[in-house]
């Protein structure tokens, strides 16, 4: 008997499980009452920039080379009662050549739900590189509290298609709000999904490069500096992001209310200053780690959020984690080997060398679960849950015996008896 529960166990063990609930995980990690639905959309831009048809050390062409831009979408979503079928993703690892199979909740192409009110829209943005499905932990565990969930396979910025780092900096930002008006005439065309989400209530969650996007995509502009970087955007492309041109200005879409942007880049390398950040015009929550060594901390991350606009922004911080704080989903088992041709276990690109990623990541989804709730439901009760003593550690656990908290109880609510260790959570002022 032993033996066989042993041999499960390890069975179960080696399966790539994006939806683990560890025991220790808050209350608002808690997997959701609907049933989910996942598939894939097509989308083409047309007309864009060919970034990489463009020689840097060459004279600007005039005429810029425009292509036709590709971008693949995975669609999580509230599902009809009684779905049933392949819960599988296949996704490509950070090598760039091994497939694997994850194994999650979602049913693949299953009947849209039919819900009375639309639920709103949240698009995610992943790393450079990286791919649609990195933060499918949180996609799917979002879409299970009524919300619809559009992950984007970011062109010559996936694990697969990786190239050119200026087309990452000028297009970032630009697909993320071609992705937005596809899925908003999708909605509106009378189709499947019309009435199942509104994407003039509209969420955003980027990460890494994803977060650069969110970050302009809110209104942060780029500073000049950077638009002039010889490996950036070649020939000033990355102009159309500086702060203060008209092209900027332009760009933000009222139909995103707030975005969360996980270990956003660019503050380390001169791409945003005070000036730039100012323009952000919707509440935006940051989440790092105080190790962060891609994107930075202390002069990264922390101060991107210090220097943010004059709004209601937040900013979670794991305690010694890295980069990866939050966002990449668990390791797949296939990634644990070293890559010749890298330079580094495949691994590394998903784990923490502190953090266990499963506990990560239920805490990122409690929060941002209590973040969308509040700024895209309306639901105000969502704020007692981002109430909170700065530091976790210094949060008391007092209470009596039927369970109701005493006057000097500050534990950080939703997370149980002794949980709550190794973060913090602070809200900048607002004057």
């Amino acid at each position: 008997m032993a033996l066989a529960v042993g041999i499960a166990g390890t069975t179960l063990m080696a399966e790539n499980r994006i939806d683990t609930q560890l025991p220790s995980a808050p209350e608002l990690a808690a997997y959701g009452d609907l049933p989910v639905g996942v598939r894939q959309l097509d989308m083409v831009n047309p007309g864009q920039i060919d970034i990489l048809a463009i020689d840097p050390a060459a004279p600007k062409p005039d005429p810029m080379p425009t292509y036709d831009r590709p971008l693949t979408v995975e669609m999580w979503y509230p599902a009809a009662d009684g779905a049933s079928g392949d819960t599988t993703l296949k996704a490509f690892l950070r090598d760039g050549t091994t497939e694997v199979t994850l194994q999650g909740t979602a049913v693949r192409d299953a009947a849209p739900a039919a819900p009375d009110n639309a639920y709103p829209l949240v698009l995610i943005s992943h790393g450079y590189p990286g791919n649609r499905f990195l933060l499918s932990h949180l996609a799917e565990n979002i879409a299970s509290k009524g919300y619809v969930v559009a992950s984007i396979d970011h062109t010559d910025s996936t694990y697969r298609t990786q190239a050119a780092f200026g087309s990452t900096l000028v297009n970032r930002s630009l697909d993320q709000l071609f992705v937005l008006e596809e899925m908003a005439k999708m909605a509106a065309d009378g189709g499947n999904f019309a009435g199942l989400y509104d994407a003039n209530n509209t969420g955003l969650i980027g990460y890494s490069m994803g977060g650069y996007g969110a970050i302009i995509t809110a209104g942060g502009g780029v500073t000049e500096a950077s638009v002039g970087y010889p490996w950036g955007g070649p020939h000033g492309t990355l102009g159309i992001h500086q702060a203060g041109s008209d092209t900027h200005e332009n760009l933000p879409d009222a139909r995103i209310k707030t975005a969360v942007a996980f270990g956003p880049w660019g503050m380390n390398t001169g791409f945003w200053d005070a000036a730039g950040l100012s323009g952000i015009r919707i509440p935006m929550f940051f989440i790092a780690g105080s190790q962060d060594d891609v994107s930075l901390y202390e002069s990264g991350v922390r101060a991107i959020w210090e220097n943010a606009s004059n709004l209601p922004h937040a900013l979670l911080t794991y305690v010694n984690g890295g980069h990866n704080s939050g966002a990449p989903m668990p390791a797949p088992k296939e990634s644990f080997y070293f890559s010749e041709e890298k330079g580094f276990n495949i691994s590394e690109h998903y784990t923490d060398p502190v953090w266990n990623t499963a506990r990560m990541n239920n805490i990122a989804q409690h929060f941002v679960t209590a973040w969308m709730d509040q700024h895209l439901k309306g639901d105000e009760d969502k704020g007692t849950y981002l109430d909170l003593v700065e530091n976790s550690n210094e949060g008391v656990w007092s209470v009596n015996d039927d369970g109701t908290e005493k006057d000097d109880h500050s534990h950080w609510k939703g997370f149980a008896k002794g949980t709550a260790k190794g973060l913090q959570y602070e809200v900048k002022s607002v004057e």
